[in-house]
């Protein structure tokens, strides 16, 4: 049995990952490290404290259930976890059949507001938003979260999905695109 030591500076995360590989209980540094930020992922799609406990909880038996075939390949271990945490979202949207929660902030607008159009208010934005994000679908919507939403790089939303850095933003744009037809269409 491998003994559990708190994480430290030298001890990368292929390391911890690699023990877990053999012992589970080793796999509780991982846990710790990932588990607010996945807690948070979800609870801004599903904005249930409870239910987002509960599928954060499923990621990770998910994970350690499948730790054995996970290969470290340069993809963030993080990457690995947000994508079982996606799929999570999509059975738990797919099997509700609940709408999909979508949390604007105004400096995500702002920044969509950008991208979008050059002539009218950000009041109109904020007006009109819900109706265009209405109008994607789970992949569009999923991307354009990742993207403005969590502000996070076109090379980690790649990892996540399982894509290239340049595929991500190719699709990212093209949505925006959409998004700015709507939006211009009145």
């Amino acid at each position: 049995m491998i003994k559990v030591e708190p994480l430290t500076a030298q001890q990368s995360e292929d390391e911890l990952i690699r023990n877990a590989q053999h012992d589970a209980q080793a796999f509780k540094p991982i846990y710790e490290k990932y588990f607010k930020r996945l807690f948070l992922f979800i609870l801004h799609r599903i904005g249930e404290k409870e239910l987002s406990a509960d599928l954060t909880q499923q990621v990770f038996l998910k994970a350690l259930g499948n730790l054995a075939r996970f290969k470290i390949q340069g993809a963030p271990f993080s990457a690995w976890l947000y994508r079982i945490a996606i799929n999570e979202c999509n059975d738990y949207f797919r099997k509700s059949k609940n709408a999909r929660l979508v949390v604007l902030q105004d400096n995500h607008l702002d920044l969509l507001f950008e991208e979008l159009t050059d002539e009218n208010t950000v009041d109109d934005l904020k007006r009109r938003l819900p109706l265009i994000l209405s109008k994607l679908n789970a992949h569009e919507l999923q991307l354009i979260q990742l993207r403005f939403f969590e502000e996070r790089p076109f090379k980690e939303i790649g990892n996540i999905l399982g894509t290239t850095e340049n595929n991500s933003k190719v699709k990212t744009y093209r949505i925006l695109d959409k998004m700015k037809k709507l939006f211009l269409a009145k």
